[in-house]
């Protein structure tokens, strides 16, 4: 395969992924600041453009609502945004269109299609209401339309990459909000994951089981332990282990990173869980930095192999 097709679909499932976890992380807060009418808007807003990596306006102009929507959800041109990725998702994917099937180009093109009339004519909650089914809809079409060889493996290795920091993005707006933000319960609920939730633990709930359910549960496919676990399986598919004295540096990033919170107590986790996400992030970045390295180099001086002339 094509470097250049491989990146394509790597990226192709980073940014649905983003696309889809922005939305639930929007939600939510949009659903606090109208629910609580003591919270600090301005101090929610900057606090969760900090966490998204997004600059926030210089004091005393305000950081509202309408702001973060504006950077988060709507605009176009940043492919940190939910509109950015779903355009990068596409263009990548006509890039990767001899790879990809019909149906998942057909999802990512139509949904493209669709994207101004969304963002123009609803309401936020149906806005991201919508984002949320499109992907779903190109998560089903890749894993039942797409063989099982190198295209599905970078297209799942970009999305569980992705789904780890996102979901480390989700709790560490959860910790910061402290006392007065949304429940765990509520969290679970934007992560799909509440029914998964109860079904685990018989409907005995508490904070403490519904972080770790998010944290370290093995089964639930939006974990942070089971998406980096997917992506180191993903990494050995695409290049099986041979040299059982050596480990390439993607696989090192996050491995160290999932048995650090498997083999940790829960409660060690939680009582520092912002700096523990921080660590999520970096490996996340470290291991997609090496696998770019690996797998998509750029910039490279070309050379001729063979008979020098």
């Amino acid at each position: 395969m094509l470097s250049r097709i491989a990146e394509s679909l790597f990226w192709i499932g980073r940014y649905v992924e983003r696309a889809d976890d922005t939305a639930r992380m929007l939600d939510v807060h949009v659903q606090m600041l109208l629910e609580d009418p003591w919270q600090e808007e301005d101090l929610a807003c900057r606090s969760l453009l900090s966490v998204m990596d997004r600059p926030a306006p210089e004091p005393p102009t305000p950081a509202g609502r309408r702001y973060v929507l504006t950077t988060l959800a709507y605009d176009s041109q940043s492919p940190s945004s939910i509109a950015g990725s779903l355009s990068a998702a596409r263009e990548n994917a006509r890039r990767a269109r001899e790879i990809i099937s019909s149906e998942l180009w057909e999802a990512l093109n139509a949904t493209w299609n669709a994207l101004a009339g969304q963002v123009a004519g609803v309401r936020p909650h149906d806005f991201f209401v919508w984002v949320r089914e499109r992907a779903a809809v190109v998560s089903g079409l890749v894993d039942s339309t797409v063989s099982r060889d190198d295209a599905w493996q970078f297209l799942v290795l970009g999305r569980s990459m992705e789904r780890a920091d996102m979901t480390a993005r989700l709790l560490t707006t959860r910790a910061l909000a402290g006392p007065n933000g949304p429940s765990w319960i509520t969290f679970l609920r934007s992560c799909g994951a509440h029914e998964a939730f109860l079904r685990t633990y018989r409907g005995t709930a508490s904070d403490e089981r519904a972080a770790g359910f998010l944290l370290l549960d093995r089964l639930f496919p939006r974990s942070i332990v089971h998406a980096l676990g997917q992506a180191e399986e993903c990494l050995t598919g695409l290049e099986p282990v041979t040299d059982r004295a050596s480990l390439d540096d993607a696989r090192r990033h996050l491995g160290l990173t999932r048995t650090s919170l498997e083999y940790r107590p829960l409660s060690a986790v939680l009582d520092d869980l912002p700096s523990q996400m921080e660590q999520v992030q970096r490996a996340c970045a470290a291991a997609s930095e090496a696998i770019r390295g690996r797998y998509f180099p750029s910039g490279s001086p070309a050379r001729w192999q063979g008979e020098a002339l």
